[in-house]
C-alpha cells in the first residue's frame, strides 16, 4: 500500500525526528519507537516503508548517543562485543521474517499490531524489574544515589557466557528486525533482568549495540523495500529527512541520560512503553475493523 507522506509539512517531520532522536538517545531505543507510530497516525498504513527509514535512521541516532556514554565511561565493552555478532545474525532473520508472505500486502497491518502487543509485554518486563531488581541500580560504596555513573565497567552478577549473551541478544536482534526498532526496549531491561547492569549501563550498552543490528538489518530490509517496490528510494528520502534533527536529539537525550535522577529515567522508560504500545495497538485494532 502506497501513501503520500505529501500532505506532512517539514517541520513536523523535524518535530518527529527531533522527538525520535531525543527519546533514541535518553533510553538507549534508537528512534523507531517514535517514527513508526507517528507517521502510521499523521499519514496511514505503511509499515514496511516506515520500518525501512526507520532503521537506517537508528543508525544515525545511536551514533551521536555511543559516542557520548562513551565519553562518560557508560558503555560496557566485554558486553557489546559479547552481544554484537549474536544480536545481527537475528536481526537478518527478522527481517527475512517481515518480509515473508506473512506480512505482505494488506497483512502488513499485524506487523503494526504485533509492534504494539510487543510492547505491552516489554512494558511487564520492565515493571518486573522496577519491582524485583531494585538492587540493580543500587550505588556502589563509591558512588551515590541518583548520581551520574563516571564509570560504568559493570560488574555482571553472572558471568556473560555464550548462552547468557544469546539470551539478551537473540530476541532483541530478532525483534529489531521484525518490527524495524532498535532493540533497546527489549535489551535494555532483558539486561538487567539477566545481567543484572545498571539501567544507564544497560541503556549505553544498547546504543552500542543498535549501531551495528541498524546498519545490517537497514541494508536487508532497504533492499528488499527496493526490489518490492520497483526501486522506489521513498525509504531513504523520508530517512534524511528525519536523519539531521534525529542526530540532534540524540545529542540532547544521551546527555540527559547520566543527568536525570534514575527513578526519573525509569519512569520516562516505562511511561514512553506503554504510551506506545496503547497508541500502535488500537491503530492496528481500528484498521482490522474497518479493513483498512
Amino acid at each position: 500500500m502506497e501513501v503520500s507522506l505529501g500532505g506532512l509539512e517539514p517541520v513536523t517531520l523535524i518535530l518527529i525526528g527531533l522527538s525520535a532522536g531525543m527519546a533514541g538517545g535518553l533510553l538507549g531505543i534508537g528512534g523507531s519507537l517514535v517514527i513508526i507510530p507517528a507517521l502510521t497516525e499523521l499519514v496511514g498504513h505503511n509499515q514496511h516503508l516506515y520500518q525501512s527509514a526507520a532503521m537506517i535512521v537508528n543508525f544515525f541516532v545511536a551514533i551521536p548517543a555511543v559516542y557520548h556514554h562513551r565519553r562518560v565511561g557508560a558503555v560496557e565493552p566485554a558486553t557489546v562485543r559479547r552481544m554484537i555478532p549474536i544480536a545481527v545474525s537475528a536481526v537478518v532473520a527478522g527481517v527475512l521474517v517481515s518480509e515473508s508472505s506473512l506480512f505482505a500486502g494488506r497483512y502488513e497491518m499485524y506487523l503494526c499490531g504485533l509492534f504494539g502487543l510487543f510492547l505491552f509485554c516489554v512494558s511487564g518486563l520492565e515493571l518486573g524489574c522496577v519491582s524485583w531488581r531494585n538492587k540493580a541500580t543500587t550505588p556502589a560504596p563509591n558512588q551515590t544515589p541518583d548520581k551520574p555513573t563516571q564509570n560504568a565497567k559493570a560488574v555482571l552478577a553472572v558471568p556473560l557466557s555464550w548462552r547468557t549473551a544469546a539470551a539478551v541478544a537473540v530476541p532483541t536482534g530478532f525483534l529489531a528486525g521484525l518490527l524495524g526498532v532498535g532493540g533497546g526496549m527489549l535489551a535494555v531491561p532483558l539486561q538487567r533482568h539477566f545481567l543484572n547492569i545498571p539501567l544507564r549501563t544497560a541503556i549505553a550498552n544498547s546504543s552500542a549495540i543498535i549501531i551495528a543490528t541498524s546498519l545490517v538489518g537497514a541494508v536487508v530490509k532497504n533492499h528488499h523495500y527496493l526490489i518490492e517496490h520497483d526501486h522506489s528510494f521513498r525509504s531513504f528520502a523520508l530517512a534524511a529527512t528525519l536523519i539531521p534533527s534525529a542526530m540532534l536529539g540524540s545529542m540532547v537525550g544521551s546527555r540527559l541520560t547520566h543527568r536525570l535522577p534514575i527513578r526519573h529515567l525509569k519512569t520516562v522508560f516505562l511511561l514512553f512503553l506503554l504510551l506506545a504500545a496503547m497508541r500502535l495497538t488500537y491503530t492496528a485494532a481500528r484498521s482490522a475493523l474497518t479493513g483498512g
